[in-house]
């Protein structure tokens, strides 16, 4: 069983020199709050979701708040959830108007019969269930809502993610997305679908994917990453997965997993992926490279 640590993920793309260093800084950041959890003995599940949560609230990333725009200039984020020790998993889709969908899933997961739930009936179950409405005017920001005016045909980067390994050895996975710039209104991407962009089972691995969604759903990225962990290290696993991704769809991605030893393994076929991992003792690294 490996040590307990917190791997994040702020998203694989095209990232302009001048947000290297932000967006290397808030994953670090996002790693300790995660990695501060395991520390008092908290579960991977708690872990990943804070991890998560302080990104969703980092303007820096397409992730709650900084979120993308769609094509008529709304905001709708995907998320999920999911815990290794019993293959339960909460998600959301295209859901508008709450600040952290990453916590929002936890609710779909703990306090539901169901795995996803999308659009206006996901936000009127996570209302019901104690989350506080949030105007979407406060998940836009100036960057993000010029790269909308000016036309772009898609964000630079997108998607937060994590994945964490606890005391009892038990995995966990979370990923949460605003989407890719000017998509069509209920697009849901690989984020919120177990299997592509977030998976975790404490038999095999955790893993959150980045990148546009489309090819890593028809290939089931962290799937495919997680069951090649059963007979290759970690890091193999997801250089692995991420070839078949190019050979199979064509897709560009960056990829996160740590299997049951406390292997981590991290990969991208992107220009750029920011990351960060820390363990309890405090040892770890934070890289956008």
């Amino acid at each position: 069983m490996g040590k307990p640590l917190v791997l994040v993920h702020g998203g694989a793309g095209l990232y302009s020199d001048d947000r290297v260093e932000p967006a290397r800084l808030g994953c670090e950041k996002a790693a300790k709050a995660g990695a501060d959890i395991l520390s008092n003995g908290g579960s991977a599940i708690d872990a990943v979701c804070e991890a998560v949560r302080v990104l969703e609230d980092d303007p820096e990333f397409n992730a709650g708040t900084g979120s993308c725009l769609t094509e008529t200039g709304d905001i709708e984020m995907d998320a999920c959830l999911m815990d290794g020790r019993n293959l339960t998993a909460g998600a959301l889709g295209a859901i508008q108007g709450i600040r952290n969908p990453i916590l929002a899933a936890r609710l779909v997961m703990e306090r539901s019969r169901h795995v996803l739930l999308v659009g206006e009936g996901a936000r009127k179950f996570v209302l019901a269930n104690g989350v506080a409405p949030y105007p979407t005017s406060s998940l836009i920001t100036p960057r993000a809502l010029e790269k909308w005016k000016a036309g772009e045909a898609e964000g630079k980067h997108g998607t937060v993610g994590a994945v964490a390994i606890d005391a009892q050895g038990h995995l966990a996975a979370a990923t949460s997305t605003g989407g890719i710039l000017r998509n069509l209104p209920g697009r849901i991407g690989d984020s919120p679908i177990v299997g592509a962009g977030t998976f975790a089972d404490d038999a095999r691995a955790a893993g959150s994917a980045t990148g546009t969604g489309e090819p890593i759903l028809r290939l089931g990225l962290t799937r495919t990453a997680a069951d090649l962990a059963l007979r290759m290290s970690a890091q193999e696993a997801v250089d692995e997965a991420l070839v078949e991704l190019r050979e199979r769809t064509g897709g560009e991605a960056g990829l996160i997993l740590v299997n049951a030893r406390g292997e981590l393994g991290i990969a991208r076929s992107t220009k750029r992926m920011s990351w960060a991992h820390l363990d309890i003792d405090g040892r770890g690294d934070a890289r956008c490279e």
